[in-house]
Protein backbone atom coordinates (compact mmCIF):
# COMPACT_ATOMS: atom_id res chain seq x y z
CA UNK A 1 0.00 0.00 0.00
CA UNK A 2 1.42 3.37 -0.76
CA UNK A 3 2.38 6.18 1.42
CA UNK A 4 0.59 9.00 2.43
CA UNK A 5 3.28 10.90 2.11
CA UNK A 6 4.04 9.37 -1.32
CA UNK A 7 4.11 12.97 -3.24
CA UNK A 8 1.03 12.40 -6.33
CA UNK A 9 0.56 13.68 -9.82
CA UNK A 10 -3.36 15.02 -10.78
CA UNK A 11 -3.65 14.88 -14.53
CA UNK A 12 -6.74 17.21 -14.96
CA UNK A 13 -8.61 16.32 -17.86
CA UNK A 14 -11.63 19.17 -17.73
CA UNK A 15 -10.35 20.20 -21.59
CA UNK A 16 -10.16 16.80 -23.11
CA UNK A 17 -12.20 14.51 -21.49
CA UNK A 18 -14.90 17.54 -21.12
CA UNK A 19 -14.61 17.73 -24.88
CA UNK A 20 -17.67 14.74 -25.09
CA UNK A 21 -19.87 16.82 -22.90
CA UNK A 22 -19.23 20.08 -24.21
CA UNK A 23 -19.77 18.20 -27.48
CA UNK A 24 -16.02 19.59 -29.39
CA UNK A 25 -17.67 23.09 -29.35
CA UNK A 26 -14.64 24.61 -26.42
CA UNK A 27 -14.08 28.12 -26.83
CA UNK A 28 -10.90 29.93 -27.32
CA UNK A 29 -11.91 32.00 -24.12
CA UNK A 30 -13.24 29.10 -21.99
CA UNK A 31 -9.70 27.08 -22.83
CA UNK A 32 -8.05 30.16 -21.64
CA UNK A 33 -9.85 30.60 -18.44
CA UNK A 34 -9.59 27.22 -17.24
CA UNK A 35 -6.27 26.78 -18.36
CA UNK A 36 -5.33 30.03 -16.27
CA UNK A 37 -7.46 28.59 -13.21
CA UNK A 38 -5.53 25.53 -13.37
CA UNK A 39 -1.95 26.90 -13.68
CA UNK A 40 -2.53 29.16 -10.71
CA UNK A 41 -4.01 26.33 -8.98
CA UNK A 42 -0.58 24.31 -9.38
CA UNK A 43 -2.04 21.13 -11.05
CA UNK A 44 1.32 20.32 -12.79
CA UNK A 45 -0.38 19.11 -16.11
CA UNK A 46 -3.70 19.09 -17.56
CA UNK A 47 -4.95 17.99 -20.95
CA UNK A 48 -6.26 19.52 -24.01
CA UNK A 49 -7.38 17.76 -26.91
CA UNK A 50 -10.76 17.02 -29.15
CA UNK A 51 -12.17 13.89 -26.86
CA UNK A 52 -10.87 11.33 -28.83
CA UNK A 53 -7.23 12.82 -29.09
CA UNK A 54 -5.65 14.30 -31.67
CA UNK A 55 -7.15 14.49 -35.05
CA UNK A 56 -10.03 13.38 -33.52
CA UNK A 57 -12.57 15.68 -35.29
CA UNK A 58 -14.20 14.27 -37.84
CA UNK A 59 -18.02 13.37 -38.74
CA UNK A 60 -17.21 9.94 -36.64
CA UNK A 61 -16.29 11.61 -33.54
CA UNK A 62 -17.27 14.88 -33.64
CA UNK A 63 -16.07 17.86 -35.41
CA UNK A 64 -14.43 20.76 -33.07
CA UNK A 65 -15.79 24.18 -32.82
CA UNK A 66 -12.11 25.31 -33.08
CA UNK A 67 -8.96 23.46 -33.94
CA UNK A 68 -7.51 21.67 -31.33
CA UNK A 69 -4.23 22.60 -32.08
CA UNK A 70 -5.59 26.43 -31.58
CA UNK A 71 -6.82 25.35 -28.18
CA UNK A 72 -3.52 23.85 -27.10
CA UNK A 73 -1.28 26.89 -27.94
CA UNK A 74 -3.79 29.66 -26.27
CA UNK A 75 -3.73 27.14 -23.74
CA UNK A 76 0.05 27.00 -23.21
CA UNK A 77 0.10 31.00 -23.35
CA UNK A 78 -2.24 31.50 -20.21
CA UNK A 79 0.61 28.40 -18.15
CA UNK A 80 3.20 29.56 -16.02
CA UNK A 81 4.09 26.62 -14.42
CA UNK A 82 1.38 23.79 -15.22
CA UNK A 83 1.99 21.40 -18.86
CA UNK A 84 0.06 20.68 -21.30
CA UNK A 85 -0.58 17.02 -22.18
CA UNK A 86 -2.43 16.09 -24.86
CA UNK A 87 -3.76 12.35 -26.19
CA UNK A 88 -3.37 10.31 -29.04
CA UNK A 89 -5.02 6.89 -30.29
CA UNK A 90 -3.40 5.65 -32.97
CA UNK A 91 -5.07 4.89 -36.11
CA UNK A 92 -7.10 8.56 -34.84
CA UNK A 93 -4.28 10.37 -34.54
CA UNK A 94 -0.65 10.05 -36.23
CA UNK A 95 2.36 11.24 -35.64
CA UNK A 96 2.54 13.89 -37.92
CA UNK A 97 -0.38 15.20 -34.94
CA UNK A 98 1.78 15.20 -32.63
CA UNK A 99 4.85 16.73 -33.75
CA UNK A 100 2.14 19.69 -34.84
CA UNK A 101 0.74 19.40 -30.78
CA UNK A 102 4.57 19.98 -29.79
CA UNK A 103 5.12 23.22 -31.95
CA UNK A 104 1.91 24.23 -30.26
CA UNK A 105 2.76 23.32 -26.95
CA UNK A 106 2.59 20.48 -25.44
CA UNK A 107 4.74 18.70 -23.16
CA UNK A 108 3.12 15.53 -22.42
CA UNK A 109 1.58 12.89 -24.68
CA UNK A 110 -0.86 9.99 -23.58
CA UNK A 111 -1.06 7.20 -25.87
CA UNK A 112 -4.17 5.59 -25.90
CA UNK A 113 -4.83 1.96 -27.14
CA UNK A 114 -7.90 -0.84 -26.26
CA UNK A 115 -6.67 -2.76 -23.12
CA UNK A 116 -5.61 -5.82 -25.82
CA UNK A 117 -3.72 -3.37 -28.46
CA UNK A 118 -0.66 -1.98 -27.18
CA UNK A 119 1.35 -3.40 -30.07
CA UNK A 120 -0.20 -0.51 -31.98
CA UNK A 121 1.16 2.04 -30.06
CA UNK A 122 4.98 1.15 -30.23
CA UNK A 123 6.02 4.37 -32.77
CA UNK A 124 4.15 6.76 -30.79
CA UNK A 125 5.18 5.85 -27.62
CA UNK A 126 9.12 5.90 -29.26
CA UNK A 127 7.96 9.67 -30.96
CA UNK A 128 6.84 10.59 -27.51
CA UNK A 129 10.38 10.02 -26.32
CA UNK A 130 11.93 10.98 -29.01
CA UNK A 131 10.50 14.79 -29.17
CA UNK A 132 11.33 14.99 -25.47
CA UNK A 133 7.87 14.63 -23.54
CA UNK A 134 6.72 12.77 -20.85
CA UNK A 135 5.29 9.55 -22.65
CA UNK A 136 2.57 7.96 -20.98
CA UNK A 137 0.68 4.41 -21.89
CA UNK A 138 -2.78 4.46 -21.53
CA UNK A 139 -5.01 1.52 -21.43
CA UNK A 140 -8.46 2.24 -21.95
CA UNK A 141 -11.82 -0.18 -21.34
CA UNK A 142 -9.61 -1.85 -18.37
CA UNK A 143 -12.46 -3.73 -17.21
CA UNK A 144 -12.54 -5.80 -20.78
CA UNK A 145 -9.35 -8.04 -19.93
CA UNK A 146 -8.44 -9.99 -16.99
CA UNK A 147 -5.68 -8.43 -14.88
CA UNK A 148 -3.21 -11.26 -15.95
CA UNK A 149 -3.41 -9.66 -20.17
CA UNK A 150 -3.52 -6.05 -18.37
CA UNK A 151 -0.14 -7.14 -17.23
CA UNK A 152 1.08 -8.24 -20.63
CA UNK A 153 -0.05 -5.36 -21.99
CA UNK A 154 1.27 -2.71 -19.26
CA UNK A 155 4.73 -4.59 -20.13
CA UNK A 156 4.43 -4.19 -24.03
CA UNK A 157 3.98 0.01 -22.96
CA UNK A 158 6.92 -0.30 -20.58
CA UNK A 159 9.58 -2.20 -23.47
CA UNK A 160 8.90 0.95 -26.01
CA UNK A 161 9.62 3.68 -23.56
CA UNK A 162 5.80 4.32 -21.75
CA UNK A 163 7.64 6.28 -18.45
CA UNK A 164 3.75 5.87 -16.56
CA UNK A 165 1.15 3.28 -17.46
CA UNK A 166 -2.65 3.73 -16.80
CA UNK A 167 -5.16 1.67 -15.88
CA UNK A 168 -8.23 3.92 -17.99
CA UNK A 169 -11.89 2.72 -16.53
CA UNK A 170 -13.33 4.09 -19.83
CA UNK A 171 -16.49 2.39 -19.11
CA UNK A 172 -16.72 3.59 -15.54
CA UNK A 173 -17.54 -0.37 -14.65
CA UNK A 174 -15.06 -1.60 -12.38
CA UNK A 175 -15.50 -1.99 -9.35
CA UNK A 176 -13.20 -1.37 -6.25
CA UNK A 177 -11.80 -4.16 -5.47
CA UNK A 178 -11.20 -5.03 -9.15
CA UNK A 179 -8.96 -1.86 -9.60
CA UNK A 180 -7.31 -3.29 -6.75
CA UNK A 181 -6.14 -6.09 -8.13
CA UNK A 182 -5.38 -4.82 -11.76
CA UNK A 183 -3.26 -1.59 -10.01
CA UNK A 184 -1.35 -4.30 -7.29
CA UNK A 185 -0.35 -6.08 -10.36
CA UNK A 186 0.94 -3.81 -12.48
CA UNK A 187 2.52 -2.35 -9.14
CA UNK A 188 4.53 -5.71 -8.48
CA UNK A 189 5.23 -6.36 -12.58
CA UNK A 190 7.05 -2.76 -13.68
CA UNK A 191 9.13 -0.19 -13.17
CA UNK A 192 7.35 2.79 -14.08
CA UNK A 193 4.77 4.62 -12.52
CA UNK A 194 0.92 3.72 -12.46
CA UNK A 195 -1.85 5.76 -13.12
CA UNK A 196 -5.68 5.52 -13.11
CA UNK A 197 -8.53 7.48 -14.98
CA UNK A 198 -11.87 6.72 -13.69
CA UNK A 199 -15.36 7.73 -15.15
CA UNK A 200 -18.08 8.08 -12.47
CA UNK A 201 -21.12 5.95 -14.54
CA UNK A 202 -21.59 3.69 -11.04
CA UNK A 203 -20.93 6.83 -8.78
CA UNK A 204 -17.11 5.11 -7.87
CA UNK A 205 -14.80 7.25 -9.43
CA UNK A 206 -13.84 8.70 -6.31
CA UNK A 207 -13.53 4.88 -4.73
CA UNK A 208 -11.97 3.56 -7.38
CA UNK A 209 -9.40 6.81 -7.54
CA UNK A 210 -8.62 5.89 -4.12
CA UNK A 211 -8.22 2.16 -4.28
CA UNK A 212 -5.87 2.98 -7.18
CA UNK A 213 -3.83 5.33 -4.69
CA UNK A 214 -3.72 2.14 -1.86
CA UNK A 215 -2.40 0.03 -4.52
CA UNK A 216 0.42 2.62 -5.43
CA UNK A 217 -1.06 4.57 -8.60
CA UNK A 218 0.80 7.72 -8.34
CA UNK A 219 -0.53 9.70 -11.37
CA UNK A 220 -4.31 10.22 -10.98
CA UNK A 221 -6.76 11.57 -13.56
CA UNK A 222 -9.28 14.31 -12.46
CA UNK A 223 -12.06 16.56 -13.96
CA UNK A 224 -13.34 20.03 -13.02
CA UNK A 225 -16.93 19.98 -11.67
CA UNK A 226 -16.77 16.12 -13.17
CA UNK A 227 -16.92 17.32 -16.36
CA UNK A 228 -16.43 14.19 -18.88
CA UNK A 229 -17.76 11.42 -20.78
CA UNK A 230 -20.35 9.84 -19.50
CA UNK A 231 -21.35 10.30 -15.98
CA UNK A 232 -18.01 11.73 -16.20
CA UNK A 233 -15.06 11.53 -14.16
CA UNK A 234 -13.48 11.88 -10.84
CA UNK A 235 -14.30 15.36 -9.42
CA UNK A 236 -10.57 17.13 -9.24
CA UNK A 237 -11.79 19.47 -6.70
CA UNK A 238 -13.58 17.30 -4.58
CA UNK A 239 -10.31 14.90 -5.29
CA UNK A 240 -8.12 17.38 -3.98
CA UNK A 241 -10.19 17.95 -0.90
CA UNK A 242 -9.98 13.91 -0.10
CA UNK A 243 -6.44 13.61 -0.84
CA UNK A 244 -5.65 17.04 1.70
CA UNK A 245 -7.59 14.72 4.40
CA UNK A 246 -5.89 12.15 3.79
CA UNK A 247 -2.40 13.52 3.84
CA UNK A 248 -0.96 13.07 0.48
CA UNK A 249 0.86 15.53 -1.69
CA UNK A 250 -0.66 17.10 -4.62
CA UNK A 251 1.12 20.63 -4.54
CA UNK A 252 -2.90 21.52 -5.36
CA UNK A 253 -4.05 24.51 -4.21
CA UNK A 254 -7.52 23.61 -2.47
CA UNK A 255 -9.18 27.43 -2.67
CA UNK A 256 -7.79 27.93 -6.20
CA UNK A 257 -8.80 24.42 -7.63
CA UNK A 258 -12.21 25.34 -5.93
CA UNK A 259 -12.21 28.41 -7.56
CA UNK A 260 -10.97 26.46 -10.99
CA UNK A 261 -14.27 24.14 -10.90
CA UNK A 262 -16.37 27.83 -10.56
CA UNK A 263 -15.16 28.74 -13.86
CA UNK A 264 -16.20 25.76 -15.82
CA UNK A 265 -19.37 25.51 -13.93
CA UNK A 266 -20.48 28.78 -15.56
CA UNK A 267 -20.25 27.21 -19.25
CA UNK A 268 -20.91 23.27 -18.79
CA UNK A 269 -23.98 22.59 -20.75
CA UNK A 270 -25.81 20.58 -17.75
CA UNK A 271 -24.61 19.04 -14.60
CA UNK A 272 -22.46 16.33 -14.20
CA UNK A 273 -24.92 13.47 -12.61
CA UNK A 274 -25.56 9.95 -13.11
CA UNK A 275 -28.88 9.53 -15.61
CA UNK A 276 -30.66 6.16 -16.37
CA UNK A 277 -28.57 6.15 -19.99
CA UNK A 278 -25.15 7.00 -18.52
CA UNK A 279 -26.05 4.62 -15.24
CA UNK A 280 -25.94 1.73 -18.17
CA UNK A 281 -22.58 3.09 -19.02
CA UNK A 282 -21.26 1.14 -16.50
CA UNK A 283 -23.45 -1.40 -15.95
CA UNK A 284 -23.36 -2.89 -19.38
CA UNK A 285 -19.63 -2.03 -19.80
CA UNK A 286 -19.69 0.88 -22.47
CA UNK A 287 -17.81 2.93 -24.01
CA UNK A 288 -18.62 6.49 -22.10
CA UNK A 289 -17.69 8.56 -25.02
CA UNK A 290 -20.98 6.92 -26.33
CA UNK A 291 -23.38 8.32 -24.12
CA UNK A 292 -24.35 11.55 -26.69
CA UNK A 293 -24.33 9.44 -29.89
CA UNK A 294 -26.74 7.32 -28.20
CA UNK A 295 -29.35 9.66 -27.37
CA UNK A 296 -29.14 10.79 -30.88
CA UNK A 297 -29.64 7.59 -32.71
CA UNK A 298 -32.67 6.94 -29.72
CA UNK A 299 -34.11 10.26 -30.70
CA UNK A 300 -33.42 9.37 -34.70
CA UNK A 301 -34.96 5.91 -34.56
CA UNK A 302 -37.69 6.45 -31.48
CA UNK A 303 -35.94 3.40 -29.38
CA UNK A 304 -34.86 3.47 -25.62
CA UNK A 305 -31.19 4.89 -25.23
CA UNK A 306 -30.55 2.42 -23.26
CA UNK A 307 -31.73 -0.39 -25.18
CA UNK A 308 -29.09 0.33 -27.29
CA UNK A 309 -26.31 0.61 -25.04
CA UNK A 310 -27.37 -2.64 -23.56
CA UNK A 311 -26.68 -4.25 -26.77
CA UNK A 312 -23.38 -2.73 -27.46
CA UNK A 313 -22.19 -3.80 -24.01
CA UNK A 314 -23.16 -7.21 -25.10
CA UNK A 315 -21.73 -6.76 -28.80
CA UNK A 316 -18.62 -5.67 -26.72
CA UNK A 317 -18.34 -2.55 -29.51
CA UNK A 318 -14.97 -0.67 -27.87
CA UNK A 319 -13.89 3.16 -29.59
CA UNK A 320 -13.69 3.33 -32.69
CA UNK A 321 -16.42 1.59 -33.84
CA UNK A 322 -18.95 4.61 -33.31
CA UNK A 323 -20.61 3.33 -36.68
CA UNK A 324 -22.42 0.63 -34.50
CA UNK A 325 -24.44 2.92 -32.78
CA UNK A 326 -26.23 3.18 -35.74
CA UNK A 327 -26.08 -0.03 -36.63
CA UNK A 328 -27.60 -1.21 -33.33
CA UNK A 329 -30.20 1.62 -33.64
CA UNK A 330 -31.65 0.43 -36.41
CA UNK A 331 -31.92 -3.25 -35.96
CA UNK A 332 -33.59 -2.68 -32.67
CA UNK A 333 -36.05 -0.41 -34.42
CA UNK A 334 -36.24 -2.98 -37.06
CA UNK A 335 -37.46 -5.28 -34.36
CA UNK A 336 -39.99 -3.16 -32.62
CA UNK A 337 -41.82 -2.75 -36.04
CA UNK A 338 -41.82 -6.53 -36.77
CA UNK A 339 -43.02 -6.99 -33.14
CA UNK A 340 -45.87 -4.04 -33.57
Amino acid sequence: MIKSNTPLTVVDVTLRDGSHSMKHAFTEEQVRSTARALDEAGVKYFEVSHGDGLGGSSLQYGLSKVDELKLIAAAKEECRQSKISVLLLPGIGIKEDLKEAVQAGADMVRVATHVTEADVAKQHIELGRNLGLKTVGFLMMAHMAPTDKLVEQAKLFESYGAEVVYVTDSAGALLPHEVKEKIAALRSELNVEIGFHGHNNLSLAMANTLAAIEEGATYIDGSLRALGAGSGNTQTEVLIAVLNRLGYQTDVDLYKIMDAANIVADYMPRPQEITGASLILGYAGVYSSFLLHAKEAAERFQIDERDILVELGKQKVVGGQEDMILQVASELASKVKTLS
